[in-house]
């Protein structure tokens, strides 16, 4: 028999509710309140809502099961009123919440006395501070890690990584001031025999003065990424002497027959972009060869993005998956930039230099050279590699996270907003997928950087270019997200790893071995998250820390035996080196079986 509810809470119990909230340093309550969260899964549910300067935290009061919600205020992308005071039928009147990451949230108010306004206007006020004069709450908290995240890159440390500057390439100072090009970093690596007036010259061909400069290079064959923005051809078809000796110089670097440009955009659009004093490079660069590589704009994968929630939140579209899914476009997108990242990847190992550009070269330029490099450099498959990799392809080369994002900012049909950087980040678990021993990090990372994307509550992903970040005192003034990581980087390993150094990775970039990134996407369905965990590696964990227990064990059958047997002096003591480590070694030609 049911057990009997009372029908009208008692407010100690709801206090006591909310009692558990662990807040962050630096976090403040701003209101709590009785309310009925509509949720899609369990119906109307009633509980309390607590908004702070940092968080929507919700939990239910009676419920077999309990409901809880706990959304960083900057995933919000909009709130609106939900009916008036007049409306009629149950939980009518209320807000409605649109996330930034695919999901949506409604929530039921008492019609009787403007009960919703204060909540409205606090959650409005703090969940788009910057539309209101207050600061991002990456400005606020008082955080405080072992590790300072800001330090994981430093330009220099990984130029020298990659063996510069050398008798071929030279590191210019010519940015410093962001004075040369404002988004671009203030560190950059230019063929050694141009001069910084040349730099000045070319600047004025391409869009932004994002001229083309050295991203990597391969150790061996000297073949390098380079990435830029197009250049200012217009339709009278203007020509740039300086520009054109300047790719001719890149491509001399390594003796490379034919320079490859990859321009990002379909063909079309290059062409069209002549009408705003954009285009591409034509047949007057000698020695080059120029490859569309037709990966569609920020507004087409704002839209297929879209289309994707559709079909995913509330519900999963279920009679119709696979034509659903399809008419998204969206694994079509992520196949496409795979694809380019690939033959970006194919010519340099082969020995070519490569340009890649886009339009301004911040958004699709970011995702071909990252992933590219990716592929090439097995550094960046590590965990901190990966941290580098994003820092130095994302952030110092200007992708414009407040732009793309929205980071504190009401204006949430701004036609600037798309999930460029969520699309990278799903390429790169297409390929831990396929690749599951050679990334040093596992899903979790990934899931961790995009939920921080949203958050603010981190500095790393504020503002639109390095210049910006100086400007706001950044990295004195915020806690980096790479602090919080590797202040618990045991729960990013990957269990499978195994590292090899020369290796290049090329994915299949196939319709068929594509696959929707499910926890990420579909998540909060509680349908379908429990069954995300791989059998395969629970059980391979459950077998690791098997392992680590009967080291122990013999750990310390080792130490009794050092105590009581005077001829074991050569076995470990507790001051010697780590134990686990000594035993380790003693096994490592253990083979885990399936």
């Amino acid at each position: 028999m049911d057990a009997h509810i009372p029908s009208t809470p008692k407010e100690p119990m709801m206090m006591e509710l909310l009692a558990d909230v662990s807040l962050l340093p630096g976090e403040d309550r701003i209101i709590d309140k009785d309310i009925i969260y509509i949720c899609p899964f369990n119906g109307a549910v009633k509980g309390k809502v607590l908004i702070t300067n940092f968080r929507l935290y919700f939990k239910s009061s009676y419920n077999d099961e309990t409901v809880m919600l706990d959304v960083p205020l900057g995933a919000i992308s909009r709130v609106e009123k939900m009916g008036g005071a007049s409306s009629r039928g149950e939980n009518s009147y209320g807000l409605d919440i649109t996330c930034k990451d695919m999901r949506n949230l409604r929530f039921a108010l008492k019609q009787e006395g403007h009960s919703r306004r204060d909540i409205f206007e606090l959650l409005f006020k703090y969940a788009f501070p910057l539309s209101h004069g207050l600061p991002l709450f990456a400005y606020v908290t008082q955080e405080k890690y072992a590790e300072n995240g800001w330090k994981i890159f430093k330009p220099m440390e990984e130029f020298r990584r990659q063996g510069l500057p050398n008798n071929k390439w030279r590191i210019t100072f010519i940015n410093e001031k962001y004075d040369f090009c404002d988004t671009y970093p203030h560190v950059l690596a230019v063929p050694f025999e141009s001069k910084d007036e040349d730099l000045r010259r070319v600047a004025t061909f391409r869009s932004r003065g994002r001229i083309p400069v050295l991203s990597w290079i391969h150790r061996e064959n000297q073949a390098v990424i380079v990435r830029c923005s197009q250049p200012l051809v217009g339709m009278s078809g203007k020509r740039n002497r300086d520009d054109e000796r300047y790719l001719d110089v890149i491509r001399e670097m390594n003796h490379t027959t034919k320079l490859t440009i990859f321009d990002a955009r379909p063909n079309v659009n290059a062409v069209a972009n002549k009408a705003t004093g954009g285009g591409y490079e034509g047949d007057e660069y000698q020695n080059a060869e120029l490859v569309f590589l037709d990966i569609q704009n920020i507004h087409v994968m704002r839209e297929s993005l879209k289309k994707l929630k559709d079909i995913v939140y509330p519900n999963v579209e279920e009679s119709h998956w696979l034509s659903s899914l399809e008419s998204t476009h969206w694994l079509e997108h992520v196949k496409l930039v795979l694809s380019g990242a690939i033959q970006v990847a194919d010519k340099v190992s082969s020995g070519n230099s490569v340009v890649v550009h886009c339009s301004d070269g911040w958004d699709r330029t970011a995702q071909l050279t990252s992933l590219a490099m990716l592929m090439l450099d097995s550094h960046y498959r590590t965990l901190r590699g990966f941290q580098v990799l994003i820092e130095k392809e994302w952030i110092s080369f200007g992708h414009k996270f407040a732009s793309r994002i929205g980071h504190g900012d009401k204006n949430h049909a701004d036609q600037d907003r798309s999930p460029i950087f969520v699309q990278f980040i799903d390429c790169v678990w297409q390929m831990t997928k396929q690749f599951p021993t050679a990334f040093e990090f596992n899903e979790s990372l990934l899931l961790e950087i995009l939920n921080h994307l949203y958050s603010c509550r981190f500095g790393t992903f504020l503002y639109n270019c390095e210049s910006a970040r100086d400007l706001h005192d950044l990295r004195s003034k915020t806690v980096s997200l790479w602090s919080l990581v590797n202040s618990k980087s045991e729960i990013y390993l990957n269990p499978f790893y195994s590292p090899e150094s020369g290796r290049v990775l090329y994915p299949v970039a196939s319709m068929r071995h594509l696959e929707l990134w499910v926890s990420y996407y579909i998540r909060w369905n509680p349908r379908i998250r429990h069954k995300q965990q791989s059998p395969v590696e629970q059980r391979y964990k459950e077998l690791l820390a098997l392992r680590d227990e009967y080291l122990k064990k013999l750990e310390q059958l080792q130490l009794t035996d050092s105590f009581t047997s005077p001829c074991l002096s050569h076995s470990p003591t507790p001051n010697s080196s780590s134990p686990t480590s000594t035993s380790s070694q003693q096994f490592t030609h253990l083979h885990t079986p399936f």
